[in-house]
């Protein structure tokens, strides 16, 4: 069994979010257990994974055990960062799991400390259906926040407009603006 760095089980509460504007956000990851606190820095298409595997684990596990499958327990309302937003580590890859004798998800998450090539750092949070569906559904949100995607060539559009490679420099991308 792998040594975690950080073992948060189970969690009382996860999430993820932002700072910073749209264009120039900073996504985190950050999950508490009592009084610790952990937060980690994370990239926009990492989250946007993590949304989709959580959707793809919890229909899984609704297919295998319709029973497991509630909509009544969305209790959680409060999915902001805590201060102090300061990031242990920068995930570099994550793995999601069903802990069946528990009924519990089991989110592992991998990263760098930066301090010596090849070290390690394993992180692992535990937490019910509720709070990974609530997780999942905000992360969805959290993504879907930022700039406008152009319908074009799929690259997201700034403020400042820019020409998409699909109408070969003769035009501005498909979409608007509006933060």
């Amino acid at each position: 069994m792998a040594d975690f760095t950080y073992n948060l089980d189970p969690v009382d509460h996860i999430t993820v979010g932002t700072v910073g504007p749209p264009g120039q956000r900073v996504f985190y990851m950050q999950a508490r257990r009592d009084r610790q606190l952990l937060t980690l820095l994370a990239e926009k298409e990492q989250i946007r994974a993590l949304s989709e595997a959580i959707d793809h684990l919890l229909e899984e596990l609704t297919e295998k055990n319709p029973l497991l499958s509630t909509t009544d327990d969305m209790l959680i309302t409060n999915m902001s960062l805590e201060e102090p937003i300061e990031p242990m580590f920068r995930v570099a890859q994550m793995g999601l799991g069903y802990d069946n004798d528990r009924d519990m998800i089991v989110l592992v998450v991998q990263g760098a400390s930066g301090e010596e090539e090849g070290d390690t750092i394993l992180a692992r949070f535990s937490a019910n259906r509720s709070q990974i569906r609530t997780l999942g559904l905000h992360a969805q949100k959290v993504v879907a926040s930022g700039r406008p995607v152009c319908r074009g060539c799929g690259r997201p559009v700034n403020p400042e407009g820019n020409f998409c490679p699909e109408r070969n420099g003769h035009g501005p991308c498909w979409g608007k603006f509006d933060p």
